[in-house]
């Protein structure tokens, strides 16, 4: 009798457990892990303006993974690796080309994500470089490179192919950075300047030949006057918006070069700057500056209000989280490009309202053997 109940109590026991094994491999739906919502800025409740799109790290985020290379991995537990950053400084974006300045290894590295291609620029001969710090590329894509240490311009073709140096030595005190005009003639070169010198200003030159147009500023904190200026972008209208890093604003001049107004103190409140670095404007005229302090870029409308702000300062690195950011640039398509140095990337926003699947920054499929 107690045998028989045993193989009784088993055999019930073996039943319990299969159907509770069952139950388990039918959790219903709503048990199921969240889907991701995308990041969005300004945040909810707030009506979205910017989506965080990418991060880029290497050539590995661009260059297409190769099938055999994929089986390779697969087997063996390899990572896939690629070519870092090892200081970027700058972006510049052409047509989903991104061009980086790294100034460790005194190229700029080129990130093709339409073409799947990465490669460098600056390596050899005439158009070696050998500290590149600010970038600007104009409309046909060719790409202006401010060499610090060389205090030139070097400039090259979209594919990487040395055109010809700009500027002389004794040109420039601190070279920082460089800025095209819409029409590819004109570039605003700034000069950081140094302690005893009140050569802090924004030089204009021929984007031809690299001769001087005319000087905008000196060292001092009056309209007009620069201390330890940074950058300059261009905006609506022609404007001139000059980052004027030790006296904490933005400084805006009309196409002549004339004084029109300022923008932003020093302080901690939105709005305000601790150490603005890069700027950059898009199609609306609306301005982005980048602060190293804050770990973020503030958005300001052409008149310089403030409108929004991206992206926060952290010890851990994330998407639109920051430790030294440096570099900005706004793309064709309204895509904005943010470089942070201590962690060694290039956070791409894409508008709300642009589709993921347009405009430049799209990967284009590989065509067949064959095919045209």
């Amino acid at each position: 009798m107690f045998r028989t109940a045993n193989l009784s109590n088993r055999i019930g026991l073996t039943a319990l457990l299969l159907a509770l094994l069952s139950g388990c491999a039918q959790l219903p739906e709503e048990n199921a892990a969240p889907e991701l919502k995308p990041l969005v800025f300004p945040a909810p409740p707030d009506s979205p303006r910017f989506v965080f799109e990418r991060t880029i790290l290497s050539s590995a985020d661009v260059v297409e993974d190769e099938k055999e290379a994929r089986l390779r991995r697969a087997l063996t537990g390899e990572t896939r690796t690629g070519e870092g950053m090892a200081k970027p400084y700058a972006v510049a974006v052409h047509q989903g080309r991104i061009f980086v300045s790294d100034t460790a290894e005194r190229v700029v590295k080129v990130f093709d994500v339409p073409q799947g291609r990465f490669f460098r620029i600056g390596t050899e001969g005439a158009g070696t470089l050998v500290k590149p710090l600010g970038l600007d590329v104009a409309a046909d894509g060719t790409l202006f490179v401010a060499d610090a240490t060389a205090k030139s311009i070097m400039v090259y073709d979209r594919d990487g192919r040395f055109l010809r140096k700009l500027g002389e030595r004794e040109q420039f005190q601190r070279l920082s950075s460089v800025t095209v005009d819409a029409k590819g003639e004109k570039l605003y070169v700034v000069d950081i300047g140094g302690v005893d010198s009140d050569k802090h200003r924004l030089r204009v030159l021929s984007a031809k030949d690299g001769q001087l147009i005319q000087d905008i500023g000196k060292r001092g904190k009056e309209n007009g006057e620069f201390n330890l200026p940074r950058d300059a972008a261009l905006g609506k209208d022609g404007r001139i918006y000059v980052v004027d890093g030790g006296n904490f604003r933005v400084q805006v001049f009309d196409q002549e070069g004339k004084f029109v107004k300022t923008f932003g103190t020093v302080g901690k409140q939105l709005g305000n700057f601790a150490r603005p670095k890069e700027v950059a404007s898009d199609r609306e005229g609306n301005v982005y500056v980048v602060d190293s302090a804050f770990g973020n870029f503030q958005i300001f409308n052409p008149e310089g209000e403030l409108l929004m702000f991206v992206g926060d300062r952290s010890e851990r690195d994330g998407p639109a989280l920051y430790m030294l950011p440096s570099g900005i640039f706004v793309d064709e398509d309204g895509r904005v490009y943010m470089v942070d140095q201590w962690y060694r990337k290039v956070d791409v926003f894409r508008p709300y309202e642009l589709p993921a699947d347009k405009g430049f920054l799209v990967a284009h499929p590989k065509k067949a053997a064959g095919d045209k």
